[in-house]
């Protein structure tokens, strides 16, 4: 990594495990202040363990699903730290149900957590990137932000929510120095299938093969970096990336195609 984000403060959303904490550790061992956010501080603590011995690290609770207090939690970060030079939005949960079989709940706490969630926090320190004169969103949406996928219904709603709402955040105001980043990793082998919800909102324990055959997350993490230096406006991420593709260009072949897919 070079110096890039030397002297840079970031803020990583869903840090304790998986991608988040790739990047943590990978961010750690740069010349940078980083935020760790999740919900438990155990997690947090641990994940801390793991990064540079001598990194300048924050670690601040946070609850996608609790918006109410985005705003103050915004307000106490920024004044232990001054500023976000960016914030890159991983938190979130996922899901393994068929649509006929998912309860409405469900689609609300996707919805809830992935989409308001992340909206209302960025909403939260939009007014403090402005008046600093510019400021970049890294959004981890994943691939299902692109196409459908069976068995991900409501996960692939709040996936395209968010594309829908950062581009056109993009578009009001990359002329004032904000930048936004979509970043839309495939497969990845991390615990997001284990904590998946499944039909009545409990996490299904289970591994997918597909996700156990994803790239690491180590792996993610360095394209998502890559990516974010650029200031890339989307990119996507591991082996099945070609499917966005086939969607744009072939969409006759993609949906002969996605109903044999093996996404589970």
């Amino acid at each position: 990594m070079s110096e890039f984000f030397k002297n840079k403060t970031i803020w990583i959303t869903g840090a304790s495990s998986g991608i988040g904490l790739a990047l943590a550790k990978a961010f750690s061992s740069q010349d940078c202040t980083l935020i760790l956010s999740s919900r438990r501080e155990k997690s947090l603590k641990a994940a801390e363990e793991l990064c540079h011995k001598n990194a300048r690290i924050l670690l601040q609770i946070l609850d996608l699903e609790d918006t109410e207090n985005h705003q103050k939690i915004v307000l106490e970060v920024l004044e232990k730290v001054g500023t976000v030079d960016l914030l890159i939005h991983n938190g979130g949960i996922s899901q393994r149900a068929l649509a006929k079989d998912t309860d409405f709940s469900v689609d609300k706490k996707l919805m809830a957590v992935n989409y308001l969630g992340t909206v209302s926090l960025t909403k939260a320190i939009l007014p403090f990137m402005l008046k600093n004169g510019g400021g970049h969103f890294g959004v981890v949406t994943s691939l299902t932000g692109i196409i459908p996928s069976p068995y991900r219904s409501g996960y692939a709603a709040s996936k395209h929510a968010l594309h829908g709402f950062f581009d056109s955040l993009r578009a009001e105001l990359d002329d004032n120095g904000i930048s936004v980043t979509l970043l839309a990793p495939g497969f990845v082998k991390t615990q997001v299938s284990i904590n998946a919800l499944g039909p009545n909102g409990e996490a299904i324990g289970v591994m997918d093969h597909a996700q156990a055959n994803g790239i690491s997350a180590e792996q993610c993490a360095k394209k998502i970096i890559q990516a974010l230096k650029q200031r890339k406006r989307e990119v996507y991420i591991g082996r099945e990336s070609y499917a966005a593709y086939v969607k744009r260009y072939f969409p006759s072949l993609f949906a002969r195609l996605i109903k044999k897919a093996k996404v589970r």
